[in-house]
């Protein structure tokens, strides 16, 4: 799993803006879950705001993402 993660990483800019194109190619999650779970308080640890856009540290993302990961064997 930690294969994932780490190709994940390097594929993922600094900062990833909820607006960012390829946000669907790499986060199974839409933009707007992330915001509910941002809101709840259970979203990413850090955030950065850019004007009016939300964006996350890369690694804030991946490990909010692992943490809502779970492997089935």
């Amino acid at each position: 799993m930690t294969d994932v993660f780490a190709a994940l990483e390097k594929e993922l800019p600094p900062v990833v803006f909820r607006t960012w194109a390829k946000w669907g190619d790499y986060i199974p999650y839409a933009p707007g879950t992330v915001a509910n779970e941002d809101s709840m308080g259970t979203g990413p640890k850090e955030r950065i705001i850019c004007g009016r856009v939300v964006g996350y540290p890369r690694h804030a993302l991946i490990e909010w993402l692992k943490s809502r990961t779970k492997v089935l064997r």
